[in-house]
């Protein structure tokens, strides 16, 4: 275990920064979202959530895959470059971390998509406990312990000190690289697990965290699919879509192209949201063509779909930015919950 001090953290930043890129929680207008850390960043590393989830480290929200050139008669096409420099993520909470790898479910298998594997392979995650869970964090439900973050390196804040491990390869040259600043102490062990104990008597006193997902799991399909509960949940859905792009694992995106002049065409892809009515627009329409339909399908992807396909994980991580942002106040918890009552569970 190592520790540094938290008034020494400006210069930890500095020295990643020196090397690699380095993003982190930055306070901008009032909000707080991951950034490239520069020394005039205003670093928040004690607020518990960003807005948006730091998922578009490696999936950005907006990126270029490919130029058409046209030179004369000649058209060519260039391919966007893939990350090749390497990276840091400071300050992940752990149920983004879980978020990551569910979209390693996704993204990760064949066919492999090489943009986000080349921003995982040169990314290198740093997860921060959650010194006071919130009353909406109900990561527990979805087995994700907010005290043991894990990813490369997991950290704690406690007191005046951050304490830090290395968990992976990647961590531990990370860990090595800041050898100058981080002390080995022995002593940090007992004020770590000391501080898991907090957390965890805090998590137990959450509202949401022993909500039960009994009767939810990919073998549920048609059950859950045509149930009548769902003609009256989704009627206060404004379809803002608001909800998918907060969510750290929510991995649907569009492909566009946009004229760039001299620079030729450019497609490029973007998070896209299954409440949008113009989600999979195809020439013949759309094949989800209410808003029961769409609201629905988000739901059933996290919680049967998805478990379905990937041994039982779900792709909710219970971070509880839905239930803090929906503008309607109706989130994954209050859906679990309705299904619940009528099952006759309180």
């Amino acid at each position: 275990m190592y520790k540094i001090a938290k008034e020494n953290l400006s210069a930890l930043f500095q020295k990643i920064a020196a090397e690699q890129e380095l993003y982190l929680p930055v306070r901008n207008e009032g909000q707080v979202n991951f950034g490239v850390w520069t020394k005039d960043a205003e670093v928040d590393i004690d607020t518990l959530k960003t807005v948006k989830s730091p998922k578009d480290a490696f999936f950005p929200q907006s990126e270029n895959l490919y130029t058409c050139v046209r030179d004369g008669k000649k058209l060519s096409v260039e391919p966007e470059a893939l990350q090749e420099q390497d990276f840091v993520v400071f300050g992940m909470r752990a149920c983004d971390v879980r978020g990551v790898e569910v979209l390693d479910k996704v993204f990760l298998v064949d066919p492999i998509d090489t943009f986000y594997a080349a921003r995982r392979d040169h990314g290198t995650i740093v997860a921060l406990a959650c010194h006071e869970p919130e009353e909406t964090c109900f990561c527990k439900a979805f087995g994700v312990d907010a005290a043991n973050p894990g990813a490369d390196v997991e950290a704690w804040l406690i007191g005046d000190d951050l304490c830090w491990k290395p968990l992976t390869e990647k961590g531990e040259a990370l860990t090595e690289s800041l050898s100058g600043l981080l002390t080995e102490d022995s002593g940090a062990d007992a004020a770590v697990e000391q501080e898991k104990e907090a957390i965890h008597s805090i998590i137990e006193q959450l509202p949401y965290s022993n909500l039960s997902l009994e009767g939810w799991n990919g073998d549920v399909l048609m059950e859950k699919f045509e149930d009548p509960l769902w003609d009256e949940l989704y009627k206060p859905c404004l379809a803002c879509g608001t909800c998918t792009f907060v969510c750290p694992t929510c991995q649907c995106y569009d492909i566009k192209d946009y004229d760039a002049g001299k620079n030729g065409v450019k497609r490029y892809r973007c998070w896209d949201s299954c409440m949008y009515s113009d989600f999979t627009m195809m020439a013949h329409g759309n094949n989800r063509t209410t808003q029961k339909e769409r609201f629905r399908q988000r739901f059933m992807h996290k919680l049967v779909y998805f478990p379905a396909n990937n041994d039982g994980m779900y792709s909710c991580v219970g971070c509880g930015r839905c239930v803090e942002k929906c503008p309607s106040a109706l989130n994954i918890v209050k859906v679990v919950k309705a299904f619940q009552k009528q099952g006759g569970e309180q």
